[in-house]
């Protein structure tokens, strides 16, 4: 078997063997080593891939105007930094997204892809970073203590308006009179309008929650550099940076108010957090509402039919079971899940940082992509196609206790009880 053609680069831990044609370097081939622990990379995290590169195009550009860079460099770390925003180098990120070191590590994967990248652009060769370089050039007036919390803000808020944009599909359905019930046993009824409204209405309320969180995150600390002092940014860099990356992100970021509490204090993520468990656990109960209605079909209560989307048995035949409601339901524990693991990252935190981000990206990222998408297909392949079984839900209506909370209001309740008591069958 052919050896993969490799090329000497040289950090200030000695020499590293890196991929020839690779746009990373040095830094990343010691990562991929070191932190190959969940088989969960980078890669499959493009988001947040993205975010950073609108970080170091935003940066570049401020440090540009600053007059810290000269002019064709910078030029041509935009074009790469956006060109990593765009996806097209997500291949050139292989570190997992769980790592040590506080998120350095996938700073400097994305500093090397871009110094590389630019150096290309001007007519170098990878790797040799002689007119482009990771640390002096992609990665100046900046610190990972600022650069990775404000890609993962970033991240964050723009995944989580996806899941509030995918919660907004699940919406209300016509109606007909259908029984009401309590503790699992006959209540008074009401109509299916009201019941679907009840939960597009839920649902509504928790997207509203989660869109409130994730305007939070939008107060990044980029410009806050190591700690917070700003320390080797260059002079009017951080009055610019936040201002190029809403260009670069379309999105309305802005300085956060305190850069010391930003740097030391993810508590915001919590919040996140915290509303998506909310949003799904709507979800999930509606998912679990409609997967009892429609119990059965002969031996549940099977008022409601829905869409034979999955076969439901190896060995059953005919046998359709509610398999997206259990979907949902299964990724509303799955959320419960990253909402431990965010509160354990945050409390981690010791004096002016926190370096538990990577956990944050890992199980938040996966949550909000996992139950916006539930939500969707709840949304399609289960509400959209539902149907009521109106016979049956007339004769469920027929035997509500209506009769017997108007017989309260009129007689009392000890007669209405009594004469309830009467009428059952014995």
């Amino acid at each position: 078997m052919e050896s993969t053609p490799t090329r000497i680069e040289r950090d200030s831990l000695g020499s590293v063997e890196v991929p020839a044609d690779a746009l990373y370097g040095a830094h990343t081939v010691r990562a991929i080593a070191n932190f190959a622990v969940s088989g969960v990379t980078m890669r499959e995290r493009p988001v947040l891939i993205a975010a950073l590169g609108a970080v170091k195009a935003a940066a570049a550009r401020a440090n540009a105007a600053c007059g810290a860079l000269p002019a064709d460099v910078a030029e041509a770390l935009v074009t790469a930094a956006r060109e990593v925003a765009a996806g097209r180098h997500d291949a050139e990120f292989p570190i997992d997204v769980v790592h040590g070191g506080g998120g350095t590590a996938v700073n400097m994967n994305a500093n090397e892809v871009v110094a590389n990248r630019a150096g290309e652009l001007l007519g170098g060769a990878r790797g040799t970073y002689d007119r482009v370089h990771p640390n002096d050039h992609a990665n100046r007036s900046q610190s990972t203590n600022d650069v990775y919390p404000t890609a993962l803000a970033l991240a964050v808020a723009q995944t989580g308006q996806g899941t509030a944009e995918r919660l907004d599909a699940l919406a209300a359905h016509p109606g007909v009179q259908r029984l009401g019930r309590t503790c699992l046993q006959d209540a008074v009824p009401m109509t299916i309008e009201e019941t679907h409204l009840a939960q597009a209405r839920a649902v509504e309320r928790t997207a509203a929650a989660l869109r409130r969180a994730l305007d939070e995150l939008l107060a990044v600390p980029l410009g806050a550099t190591a700690i917070g002092t700003g320390i080797g940014a260059a002079d009017g860099y951080a009055e610019r940076v936040i201002g190029f990356l809403a260009e670069e992100t379309g999105l309305p970021v802005r300085p956060a108010p305190d850069l010391f509490d930003a740097l030391a204090n993810l508590d915001g993520h919590i919040d996140v957090a915290a509303q998506l468990v909310r949003a799904a656990l709507v979800v999930a109960k509606i998912g679990a509402d409609l997967r009892l209605l429609s119990s059965g079909p002969h031996g549940g209560i099977a008022e409601v039919r829905l869409p034979a989307v999955q076969v439901g048995s190896s060995i059953m035949p005919g046998k359709v079971n509610p398999a997206i409601p259990e979907l949902v339901m299964q990724l509303a524990v799955e959320a419960r899940g990253a909402l431990a693991i965010v509160e354990g990252a945050v409390a981690l935190g010791e004096l002016e940082l926190n370096v538990f981000e990577p956990l944050i990206a890992r199980h938040l990222l996966a949550s909000l992509h996992d139950v916006g998408v539930g939500a969707t297909l709840l949304a399609e392949r289960c509400v959209a196609g539902l149907e009521w079984d109106l016979e049956r839900v007339a004769a469920h209506v027929a035997h509500s206790l209506a009769g017997a909370v108007e017989d309260a209001s009129r007689d009392g309740y000890v007669a209405a009880a009594s004469a309830r008591k009467r009428d059952q069958p014995t």
